[in-house]
């Protein structure tokens, strides 16, 4: 065969094979969902998904109805809308849909670090001790206690005293609710006897405070980094933040600590004794750094924004609040110790239990992401049976087919604090075509991926707006202020962020 045939030979199959890879032979095949590539190969809806990925999906779902495959950035995503398929979704079998192919990819990006084979059983092993049931128990005083240290160290008494202090609820709530989670998680600095107590914590506020406005600087780079589209400034700012957090939580400043959660050191152990080098143990805590505090200090903003728009739902949660301190021998009163509020304490309030879960189901946004193993049917609720391609990802949006569906929460766009509670004090039912749902809010996710610290982290922001309402009188500084909209980029990431803060004034009670 002459050169010149075999030349042309090797560059058709170059260019067939640059073609497959783009995209352009895909077609949908039998019983397979709708397919919308878009019009750029290999990009396919990227730049649309990118800029509004809520906004895009529910164009998606209004042509294509409940169930979509469309083509974003070389991969085939197809995205269920139906929630009554979401059950038999996140308990098929990892042989099937496995979400930690995706999840790895992700945490290499966004942290640097390399996930070892056991990792998700050591996450959820030492989660379920420490962070459920006696173990739970342990990280509520913990947390507790870093509250009281943050929150009313320089508290004054006194009438002439009760001087408003002005603040970004945003920057307030974000701030405080980081430290205290980050210094029940990681540990304070360690000191000998009461004279070097004050000292040890002071050292903890100052440390806990710059470390969290170096986390502010990485979290706005997050969704950019996350979609590896940081322009180069910015690449060498994220990966200067990287090395700062692997140095601040490595495992050697980490042993030099007090009073480090069972969470942490139990999962550095478990780490070393898998074989985990310790250069990677330091990112792994970086990356439980981010898990654990990216979402709770903006779910306290808007919970305590939300509350303070709506009078009638601060004085239910209010009124519910004292009531508990009060029925637990714990009145907070001029110049009364502390309170100390109890997993117990916690496990009574079912109306800021309502007002969470709302404020959850307005701006908890995370996508569920699973790869497809292999050939996988799945059937609607309308009957309808699809076969999901083996090599694609299957995704759940549920903030737009659960959370903000008016079929399921009427007026979706309000807040109601008692959407969740019945007069009673039980939780409610949520329906559609009168049929119950089992998955009607789905903030932590859901399955082998649901988030494996969400009681600790409901309980975190519970601690937090039950100090603040009991110890301070707070309103905005501008009772007109609208509700700030949300950050669109930050779809996907978990809670939503505003797109500005709001100035709030705070003065203690008594």
């Amino acid at each position: 065969m002459a050169p010149w045939v075999i030349l042309l030979c090797t560059l058709m199959a170059m260019l067939l094979s640059g073609l497959y890879l783009l995209g352009v032979f895909r077609r949908r095949g039998p019983n397979e969902p709708p397919l919308d590539k878009g019009t750029i190969p290999w990009l396919g809806y990227t730049l649309d998904f990118r800029r509004d990925s809520s906004e895009f999906l529910k164009r998606m779902q209004r042509k294509h109805g409940d169930i979509f495959t469309v083509l974003i950035g070389g991969y085939y995503f197809t995205f269920v809308m139906d929630p009554f398929c979401f059950g038999a979704i996140v308990k098929e079998s990892r042989s099937k849909l496995d979400f930690r192919s995706f999840a790895s990819k992700l945490v290499l990006q966004v942290f640097g670090y390399k996930p070892i084979k056991d990792n998700h059983s050591i996450i959820h092993a030492s989660s379920t001790k420490h962070l459920m049931g006696d173990g739970l128990t342990v990280m509520i005083q913990a947390t507790m206690e870093n509250f009281q240290k943050l929150m009313l160290f320089n508290m004054s008494s006194g009438e002439d005293k009760r001087v408003w202090q002005e603040d970004g609820l945003f920057h307030y709530c974000y701030n405080i609710v980081f430290r205290a989670g980050y210094l029940a998680l990681y540990g304070t600095e360690p000191h000998q006897g009461a004279d070097n107590k004050e000292k040890a914590n002071e050292q903890d506020r100052i440390h806990s405070n710059q470390l969290f406005h170096e986390f502010r600087k990485y979290d706005r780079l997050f969704p950019r980094l996350a979609y590896a589209v940081l322009p180069p400034k910015d690449k060498i700012e994220a990966e200067r933040l990287k090395r700062l957090f692997w140095s601040k939580l490595s495992v050697k400043k980490s042993s030099q600590k007090d009073n480090i959660s069972g969470w942490i050191s139990d999962q550095d152990q478990l780490l070393a004794e898998s074989g985990a080098p310790e250069y990677m143990r330091d990112r792994f805590m970086f990356m439980l750094l981010w898990a654990s505090q990216g979402n709770t200090g903006p779910t306290a903003f808007w919970l305590l924004l939300y509350l303070m728009k709506h009078p009638e739902a601060m004085k239910a949660v209010k009124e519910e609040v004292d009531k508990v301190s009060r029925d637990n021998g714990q009145e907070v009163k001029l110049g009364s110790p502390p309170i100390n509020i109890t997993k117990d304490m916690l496990n009574q309030t079912p109306i800021l239990d309502s007002a969470l879960e709302e404020t959850l189901r307005l701006v908890a946004a995370p996508i569920l992401v699973r790869a497809v193993l292999e050939d996988t049917s799945l059937k609607m609720s309308s009957g309808a049976e699809y076969t999901l391609r083996k090599g694609d990802r299957l995704a759940l949006f549920p903030h737009i087919s659960v959370q903000m569906n008016p079929e399921i929460h009427p007026d979706p766009h309000e807040f109601k604090y008692n959407r969740f509670v019945n007069p009673d004090g039980t939780k409610k039912d949520f329906y559609k075509n009168g049929k119950r749902l089992k998955y009607f809010n789905m903030p932590w996710g859901a399955g082998v991926s649901i988030c494996p610290g969400r009681f600790f982290a409901a309980a975190e922001i519970k601690l937090f707006v039950f100090l603040i309402l009991s110890y301070y009188d707070l309103e905005l500084v501008n009772e007109e202020e609208e509700i700030p909209v949300i950050d669109i980029s930050r779809w996907g990431f978990g809670t939503m962020q505003p797109v500005r803060d709001v100035q709030f004034r705070y003065r203690p009670r008594f």
